[in-house]
């Protein structure tokens, strides 16, 4: 499956390096080419050509500044810590000296045929009030074999790693599917005592409870055994590639995926993309559409590997035995015990038209930590968005956002 895709893309390199080197050509206003109309078409044709190649490279995160009380202030990308799997990355700001220290945040991206700048606007809403992590997962397929397995404990045991690294006072918070390993990992660590025990954890829009309003997504998973998913949707990286023989859950196969799920409106988009740079007079409106659509486009065709070990278990053990609710959960033969959780405030965030994880699904953390006293529980509940909307877009930043911002600072 693997190397027929791999064919294909192969076989389609010539044309889109043609459109690439050519739109430079078509696109220079002083030699008055986009004047004439078969140019202006032909470029635009180009354009969506250029636009539908999938990419396996992270995009960048391209947030160099931000603005702190009315000043912009330089951000830079610092690797923290890194592992063959991931990297802890901090977004370290330039703050005038005698600035108080702002509250420590890890914020987990899902692993889940996306990198982490799908956080993007996440990150940059977050990052005027707090000191920025991200687990900034590596492509699967550019993991040489002799590093060894990446299943769900070792998911897990990388979010207690970075946590360690940040040190005591830190405060985690989880986005979609890594909501299981975080709060595992809190119960992990509550359990023990460990001093780099979070002070906060937030829980967004995560599958903690999938028996609960159950989505297409969760009733797809209910569908087929495991055996079936391991048969028909792992394949193994081409020897070409670093991580060459590893067997993964490749991302074009979960894009596949998403895009069928809505793919007339995917059609809609790249026509209107085409319409919008073949006008002959655009305005401002349809310039702006046209660069909204390559930026979403860019980022979502730009997808990662997933490791075989991580996508089974997590498809098994959350979406299909429903392990963490009904007290099944095991980290290397340790059972999960959310009751542990006693001085980590606990934040769920759920969104009314998530059709991906539906409203409950992330609540019924709440019902897991027996232990927290109520003043230490919040949940909210963000009307009228579905799943991305939780943590990007307008709504995210105007209505979510001030509700995690003061749980964070609350917990301090």
């Amino acid at each position: 499956m693997y190397e027929a895709y791999q064919a294909h893309a192969d076989l389609m390199w010539p044309l889109r390096a043609f459109a690439k080197s050519t739109l430079p050509w078509l696109r220079d206003k002083t030699l008055g080419w986009d004047e004439v109309e078969s140019n202006r078409k032909f470029a635009a044709m180009l354009e969506v050509i250029r636009l539908g190649e999938i990419t396996h490279q992270r995009p960048p995160f391209d947030i160099d500044s931000v603005t702190y009380k009315g000043q912009a202030v330089d951000v830079t990308e610092e690797a923290t810590h890194v592992t063959p799997f991931g990297t802890l990355l901090h977004f370290k700001k330039d703050l005038p000296a005698g600035t108080p220290a702002q509250p420590r945040v890890l914020i987990v991206a899902p692993m889940s045929g996306h990198f982490a700048t799908l956080l993007r606007d996440t990150v940059e809403t977050m990052l005027p009030d707090h000191d920025v992590y991200i687990t900034d997962w590596h492509n699967a397929r550019d993991v040489p074999l002799i590093k060894g397995r990446f299943g769900l404990d070792e998911y897990t045991e990388h979010l207690m790693e970075f946590l360690r690294v940040l040190g005591p006072g830190a405060h985690l918070m989880a986005i979609c599917q890594p909501c299981v390993s975080a709060l595992s990992a809190v119960a992990l660590m509550s359990e023990d005592g460990d001093p780099a025990t979070p002070a906060s954890l937030t829980l967004m829009a995560g599958p903690i409870d999938c028996r609960i309003s159950p989505t297409e997504v969760n009733k797809l998973a209910m569908t087929k055994g495991i055996e079936w998913f391991e048969q028909n949707l792992v394949s193994r990286v081409p020897w070409r590639f670093k991580g060459g023989g590893r067997r993964v859950y490749p991302g074009f196969m979960q894009l596949t995926a998403f895009m069928a799920m809505n793919k007339e409106r995917h059609m809609e988009a790249f026509k209107e993309y085409y319409a919008n740079l073949a006008h002959p007079e655009p305005d401002e409106e349809k310039i702006q559409k046209a660069e909204h659509t390559r930026k979403f486009y860019e980022e979502y065709f730009a997808v990662a590997d997933l490791p075989a070990e991580f996508y089974l278990e997590t498809v098994s053990l959350v979406f299909q035995e429903y392990a963490l609710p009904q007290g099944q959960l095991k980290f290397r033969g340790r059972t999960i015990n959310p009751s542990a959780i006693r001085r980590t405030a606990l934040l769920t965030v759920e969104g009314e038209r998530d059709d991906i994880c539906a409203t409950g699904q992330t609540l019924a953390a709440q019902d897991l930590c027996t232990n927290l006293r109520p003043y230490m529980r919040t949940h909210y509940v963000q009307a009228g968005v579905g799943h991305y909307g939780v943590f990007s877009g307008r709504r995210w930043r105007s209505q979510i956002y001030p509700v995690v911002r003061d749980v964070i600072h609350i917990s301090q």
